[in-house]
Formats: structure tokens, sequence, C-alpha cells
């Protein structure tokens, strides 16, 4: 478990303060660089609060970024998402920003690279680093004479210790069961698939490291990290056993009886790596399934010491299990997700009336009428850190701080980009609307993100596809126009688990084939520095168009968000023919779902926002 420091309650102290303890540690274990990763010992996007550890020494706060510490500078690294944020969060003096994929800023191989004369051992905390990416950073930084050194004990906590810096507690929350009417599958069934797996990769264990994959297969969900559904855990499946290693004093004796009753073996969350261990030692010719992309240095460097342990690097089948969601899950989103629409429709018609009267707002007014509306549909929390965005905050992509002294403006943009946890179903819809009257630029502009949406959201492909295929089409009318946006078109979407879920996804790099009951968001934008940020964004569950016998298969996208789009905004003469039906169609399922929830007044207003004027041929 992740355990309290005895130490004295926090005390203000500056980032050079930080930054020189941790270098006396360092020194201490003769490394010259130390990598604080962004992730945790389970790999988490968002972290418990004893696990920010790189937000503890630099003050930055975004979800992706690692931070270098040198014996005499400190560099971090970040992506387009976190350009402006970095400005803003980072103290220029203590550490250098580093803006990947601009000409003129180095990335870490290139910052290692001027260190490294004529050698240079960097440190690091082997378990928040998965395998690959330990792999590739050594395999990068040899031939320039960088060496990885595995440090057990995070320098960065140890540094925290020193100071005197209480560090929170961690993985303490009830842990509750999920039935199978909400999941869909039982625990017991799920198990029996990943032996299957087993058997078809020869392999006689795997772990489970990643905390959605282990709520996802136990059936269980809690509270231990910020906007996610999961509990701090381990797992690990073999043909005869099913172990889960959490903290047992937050599971209720009836939750542990019935997950006994499974089969499911209890043991503390600190038992992990002896249990791995052991098991090991039981067979005969033990072979240890292990996904290098999902699985930490750490779990890697306990098998590998284990002279008889043969390891099987492949993708981890709990993985792709749960990016395909059943017809209960996806039920479950679709109820989940309509709750949300109909939330953000409602915070689209308050926006709407408080600007016309004046009203003065805020940032933070709006993300609280937001979750507002959210609770009162009976969500359990929010799916990530509402992005509420006025004027020129709207280009910071990952804008997470809304500001009570930001206020909305005419003639500026807001962006609101947020979702909820409901009890079986996980959401996140981004609006972008207009404060007064809109220019000509902005309509373009919106316009344009607004065609992307509409060209992959109605584009049919065959089975096969794969998310960089999609990932071009919904650019290819903003190239056009000249047009473009740094983050990926899409992401998948667990089912009452992380918002951000692998390993579907329309961006760049994407390479898995989308196939029925994949959930997927599509999310194109634009954003200017000091101008504003634009984004369109619905959850899509992918859906087969063609009979179960028909050759080729041909599947489509089934929208599970229904929110109006801001018509002030749209220069409907640049829609397409095809991209109007789509939007008439499209309007018509809002209001046929939304309508019979809403009062008359609120009728009548929806059907005037999904208003489509009739235009000249």
């Amino acid at each position: 478990m992740c355990m309290t420091s005895l130490i004295a309650p926090s005390v203000i102290m500056t980032v050079q303060t930080k930054l020189s303890a941790l270098r006396r540690l360092m020194t201490a274990n003769a490394v010259d660089g130390y990598l604080v990763a962004s992730a945790d010992e389970h790999l988490n996007e968002y972290l418990p609060k004893a696990k920010l550890r790189r937000t503890w020494v630099s003050g930055f706060t975004g979800s992706v970024g690692d931070l270098l510490v040198g014996l005499d500078q400190a560099w971090l690294f970040v992506d387009f998402r976190y350009y402006e944020q970095a400005d803003l969060e980072v103290e220029a003096s203590a550490v250098n920003v580093s803006k990947l994929g601009l000409d003129d800023q180095p990335s870490l191989s290139e910052v290692l690279t001027n260190l490294s004369q004529p050698s240079f051992r960097l440190g690091y905390d082997p378990f928040v680093l998965s395998v690959s990416q330990a792999q590739d950073l050594q395999k990068r930084l040899t031939s320039v004479g960088v060496t990885l050194i595995a440090i057990l004990g995070n320098l960065v906590d140890q540094a925290r210790d020193q100071l005197q810096d209480l560090i929170p507690t961690c993985g303490d929350s009830p842990l509750f069961l999920l039935s199978e009417t909400l999941t869909g599958e039982s625990t017991p069934a799920k198990i029996s698939r990943i032996r299957e797996a087993l058997l078809r990769t020869k392999t006689t264990i795997v772990p489970i490291t990643k905390l959605d994959q282990i709520a996802w297969t136990f059936n269980l969900r809690g509270w231990d990290v910020p906007y996610n559904p999961v509990a701090i855990a381990y797992a690990i499946i073999t043909p005869q056993q099913a172990l889960l290693c959490t903290n047992l004093d937050r599971i209720t004796d009836t939750s542990k009886q019935e997950l006994t009753d499974q089969g499911i073996i209890l043991l503390p969350y600190e038992s992990y790596a002896d249990t791995l261990i052991s098991l090991t030692q039981q067979v005969l010719e033990p072979r240890v399934l292990l996904d290098p992309k999902h699985t930490t240095m750490g779990t890697y460097h306990l098998l590998s010491s284990q002279a008889r342990v043969t390891i099987v690097e492949a993708d981890h089948p709990v993985e792709r299990m749960k990016a395909y969601k059943n017809s209960v899950e996806i039920a479950q989103m679709q109820a989940a997700n309509l709750k949300s629409s109909r939330a953000k429709t409602r915070l689209m018609k308050w926006l709407m009336e408080q600007t016309t009267v004046g009203a003065i707002l805020n940032e933070r007014i709006i993300a609280q009428q937001m979750e507002q509306y959210y609770a009162e549909e009976g969500c359990q929390g929010l799916s990530f850190n509402t992005i509420s965005a006025t004027g020129a905050n709207g280009s910071i992509v990952h804008y997470g701080t809304p500001n009570p002294h930001a206020q909305v403006q005419l003639g500026h943009l807001f962006l609101l980009d947020s979702g909820a946890q409901y009890l079986a179903g996980t959401t996140d819809d981004t609006r972008t609307f207009m404060i007064g009257e809109a220019t000509a630029e902005q309509k373009l502009r919106y316009t344009e993100v607004l065609k992307a949406h509409i060209n992959c959201a109605m584009q049919r492909f065959p089975k096969g596809t794969v998310g960089v295929q999609l990932d071009g089409i919904a650019r290819s009318t903003m190239w056009a126009a000249g047009l473009d946006y740094g983050h990926g078109t899409g992401h998948g979407v667990g089912a009452f688990l992380n918002v951000h879920e692998g390993p579907n996804g329309i961006h760049k790099r994407a390479q898995e084939p989308l196939e029925p009951g994949m959930i997927n968001s599509i999310e194109p934008g634009f954003y200017a520095a000091g101008w504003g940020g634009i984004r369109l964004e619905n959850l899509y569950v992918v859906r087969q168009l063609t009979p179960e016998d028909h050759q080729p298969k041909w599947y489509g996208f089934e929208s599970l968000t229904y929110i109006p789009f801001d018509g002030r905004l749209l220069a409907w003469e640049r829609l397409s023919p095809a991209q109007l039906t789509w939007l008439t169609d499209y309007y018509e399922q809002v209001i046929t779902k939304l309508s019979p929830t809403l009062e008359i007044a609120d009728q009548e207003w929806l059907r005037q926002v999904c208003h489509i004027p009739v235009l000249a041929s």
C-alpha cells in the first residue's frame, strides 16, 4: 500500500529547495540525473495525491510530461497540449520547459546527449516506467553514453521525507462490486477467458498491474484515483488461481465473501512481489505473459531475476477484452451518455439565457453549474477535471483549473469539455459556445472543426480499418482550409472506468483496428494562442452496418452523445449536402431522445437551436 510518512505537516518550500534535496539523493546514489516520470506504480494517467511526484517537484499539473533533473539544471518535456500551461505553472529560473515538436526545442534524448560527456548515469524508479518505455529509452541513449540505473525506492518520496513534507495516504477508499446486470459478464467468466489466453500463448502466469484492467476483471470499483473509479491493487492469474492484492481493510465482509466464493484469493497489497516470485517457483517451467506497454519495469525485474522464468512478451489479453463492450455495457453507456447529454444541453440553454441578460459569469461558476447538472442526473463523480475556458484560455488544450477571475466576455468563445461517471457508464463531451455575436473568422474556424467531426462520424469503413486512417479523413477538409490541431482525433473510453483507454483510438499512431463494440471519441479542434480554442466532441460506439454473413464487413459510428452544436457559429453555406444530411439526422435524434425528459419551454428551445435553415442550392 501507499504508506503515510511519519513526518511533520507540509511546509511551504520553493522548487529550488525540492530540487536541492533531490540532487543530494542523486549524489548519494551515484547518478548524474534522475527521471521523474508522470505516471505511478500502475502507470495511471490521473494520480492519487501521494503519487504527484513530478507536480511536487516542478509545479506542473498536466497529466503528461516528464521531468529530468540534472545536477545543475532541470528540464520539463511537454507536448502541444501543454505548451501554454507549462509556461504558466513552471518557474523558469528553476526548470527549463522543452516544448516537444517545435524545431528549436530539445527532446529528452537530445538533452542527455549534450550532458553525457564522457558518460552519464540516469537514475529512475523502475516501478513508474513501463517495460517498453524503459527499453526504448535505453536503446536510444546507449549510443550516446547514457546508462539507465534502476533505483528501488522513489527518490522524490525520499526527498519529501527528508524535507518533512507529509505524503498523503492512498489506496483506502471503499471497494465495491458491480453486479452482472451492470457489467454483462461475471468475474469467473472473465477469468476463464483470461485462462484461455494463457493456453493460446503457452504461458502459465499473467500479472495484471493496470488498475482499469483489474477493475474490469474482478467487476470491482473504488475511488483511489481521481476521476477513475478504480482501486489500487495488483492481480495475478494462473490456470489454477486468481489472486487479488489490495488493501483488505477497506473491503466489507460481504464483498470479501463474494470474492472468495468466486474462487479469488485475497492478499495484502504489499505481498504482490513475493507472491509473484513464489508462483513462478511452484511451476516446473514458468512462462509469464507480460505486456511491455502495460507492465512496469519493476515487475519485469522481479521476473527476470528468476533464472527459471521465461518472459513471453505479448499484448495483455484484458486490454483487448475490455475494449469490446458487450450489449449490457453498451446499453449502460447509452443511458449514462444520455444523462450527460441532457445535463450539458441544459447548461447550453442556461449559458445562453444568462449571457443574454448580461449576467456576470466566470469559468468557475460555469464549471460548478455544469457539475450541478451532472449531480442532478445522479452521477458518481466527474470523469476528468472540467475544462471551462473563456477566450484565450480555450487555446490551452488541457486547461483544467477554472478561474474565478476569468469572466466571460462578449465576442469571445467559451469551450466546455466535461464528463461524468455513472454507476455503469463513463461520459466525455465538448462544446464550444459563442458569447454574443460571432465574427466571420470565428464562424469559419468553428465550421471547419464541425466539418471534420462530421466527416469522421459519418464515415463507413471496412473491417480492418485502423485509427490512423480515420484520423487523416477527419483532418482532410481542415488541412484544405489551412487548419490543424496537435492532439489526436479521438480516444477509447471505458464503461464506468477510465475516460481514456486503449487499445483503440483515432490518432496518428493508432494501429488498432476499430471493431464493433469499441467506444471512441471524435473530437477535432482548432487552437490559437491569444485567440482561443474550438473543440467539438461526441462519443460513438462502432457498429456493424452489413449483415453478419456479408463480405467484406462494413462498420460505422453510432452516437452516444446527443447535444446540439452552436448554430450561431456556423457558416452554413460551407457544409456539403452530405454534411447537412448528417446534421439533420443527428438533430432529429437529439430532439427525439431529449425532448421527452424536458419541460415544455425547454422542448421549444431545443427545437429552435436544432433548426437547420433552408439553403439555396
